[in-house]
């Protein structure tokens, strides 16, 4: 087994562990906190992705952005890796799609990602230099690597802030990384 491959499913398994009240908590904060990175680079227009589970919380952040007169779009998962981005009109527009995940029921903008200022992507962690790693889809590093504008943010809990991920080469950086208890400049990319 790779060191990647047991790293994600170390972490896989702590965030299993969480119990409700840690996620409920960890929602508030990441919310204040990715809004005020949101708010200091300026952003109109944000990609963001739709949690799942024990995935550290979007929901309040979504809700903060869309009063405060932000433009989101968010994911809807198509075959071979793709992403289509949607503009997000609340959690009464959304179905459960592939891997029964949110997706919005409304049309596709197919500039929205390149018209996106910043984008918050999902990670199970994130290294000193920037590096994510995710679930092993490769969905986000596709996306990711289709434009480099948007400032890049991850979501993620503190203890998932890790000195390496074994990144390869097909893996993209983020730019800062936002958990429950500080926000971290990461180096540029």
């Amino acid at each position: 087994m790779t060191d990647k491959r047991r790293l994600r499913e170390q972490l896989l398994e702590r965030r299993t562990a969480l119990d409700e009240q840690a996620v409920v908590a960890a929602e508030t904060a990441l919310a204040r906190r990715a809004s005020a990175v949101v708010r200091d680079h300026g952003a109109r227009v944000v990609a963001a992705y739709l949690s799942v589970g024990r995935e550290p919380p979007t929901w309040a952040l979504l809700d903060a952005l869309l009063a405060d007169g932000v433009e989101v779009v968010v994911p809807r998962a198509l075959p071979r890796r793709r992403l289509s981005w949607v503009p997000y009109a609340g959690r009464d527009a959304l179905v459960l799609g592939r891997f029964q995940i949110p997706e919005p029921t409304g049309g596709a903008d197919d500039t929205a990602l390149a018209r996106a200022d910043l984008v918050v992507v999902p990670a199970l962690a994130v290294d000193a230099t920037g590096f994510r790693l995710g679930r092993g889809g490769g969905y986000y590093d596709t996306a990711l690597e289709s434009c480099d504008r948007p400032v890049r943010v991850a979501l993620v809990y503190d203890h998932e802030v890790v000195a390496d991920v074994h990144p390869e080469a097909h893996d993209q950086r983020v730019d800062v990384a936002v958990t429950p208890q500080r926000t971290i400049a990461l180096p540029p990319r």
